[in-house]
């Protein structure tokens, strides 16, 4: 048995008026292929590329360790030059992912590759952030913590996402005071008889190929998973529903303080009395819907 998911509308071309009628005014997923096409980064932009203008950087790492009491809200796991992480993932599979890394901060000459496009809304023209991984790595299901309207383009190689509507979170095993799902899930292949309410879970998948952008509606729950190595290039636009900007600001206003507190006060009891709430808050919607 799979999860219950809709292959996410893929388009062609679209004009700036169907697009925020048709998908961000009723936050709907949609493909836009080969959207970055008249950029100068649909040319430049490669592995190669970044060893060679950002290889002297060094990068913050991630992997798909879970949760560790230790470790405060979004630490890194490891650091590296950014030309020895981008030789690792030609070498092969890595575990090892780039986060939220601010081009404007990083490598400014990067903006002139690429403009803001003009579909109706306002960008947040201060954090366009690159994200790298190797083949087979892959971010734990999650939303971000702006709850914002995301514009994914991607780089180089393939990329599979699936995704959520935040009406899907009781079925998803959400943990507490968090952003994220329960550590055990494989959402690429799901233990149905541990967490039996997945079955009820209804998404979408869509698959990202160089130049191809990905529309994620605000708050959406999102796992992305690199078939192969490569890289992908996050624009976002800031919420507009308000108990979205409420979320918001209650995320950086007390969850992450909270959060670190917790880590730092009681450790992995804290860590494990969410992974176990997790499981009881989602045993109701266990049953077939």
């Amino acid at each position: 048995m799979n999860l219950q998911l809709k292959s996410v509308d893929v388009v062609e071309n679209i004009s700036k008026d169907d697009f925020y009628n048709n998908y961000y005014k009723k936050q709907k997923p949609v493909v836009i292929k080969q959207f970055s096409k008249e950029w100068p980064a649909f040319d430049k932009w490669s592995l190669e590329y970044m060893k060679e203008v950002a290889g002297n950087k060094t990068v913050p790492l991630y992997d798909n360790r879970p949760l560790n009491a230790k470790t405060k809200f979004n630490s890194p796991h490891a650091h590296m030059k950014m030309s020895e992480y981008i030789d690792l993932l030609k070498k092969g599979p890595t575990k090892y992912r780039i986060f939220l890394w601010n081009i404007l901060k990083e490598i400014p000459s990067l903006q002139s590759d690429f403009s803001y496009p003009d579909l109706g809304f306002r960008f947040f023209k201060v954090l366009p952030t690159l994200f790298f991984g190797g083949e087979n790595s892959y971010t734990f299901m999650h939303y971000d913590i702006d709850l914002a309207n995301i514009f994914h383009f991607h780089f180089e190689g393939k990329k599979e996402c699936i995704l959520f509507d935040q009406d899907q979170t009781p079925y998803l095993y959400k943990l507490p005071n968090s952003l994220m799902t329960h550590k055990d899930i494989d959402f690429s292949n799901p233990d149905f008889d541990k967490f039996p309410a997945l079955k009820n879970a209804k998404g979408f998948i869509a698959n990202l190929e160089h130049g191809d952008v990905l529309y994620i509606p605000e708050g959406y729950w999102h796992y992305m998973k690199y078939i192969t190595a490569g890289f992908s290039m996050s624009l976002r636009s800031i919420a507009k529903k308000p108990k979205h900007l409420a979320e918001t600001f209650y995320n950086f206003a007390v969850m992450i303080p909270v959060e670190n507190l917790m880590r730092k006060t009681l450790g992995n009891k804290w860590l494990n009395w969410k992974y176990k709430r997790s499981l009881d808050n989602t045993k109701k919607y266990e049953e077939a819907s």
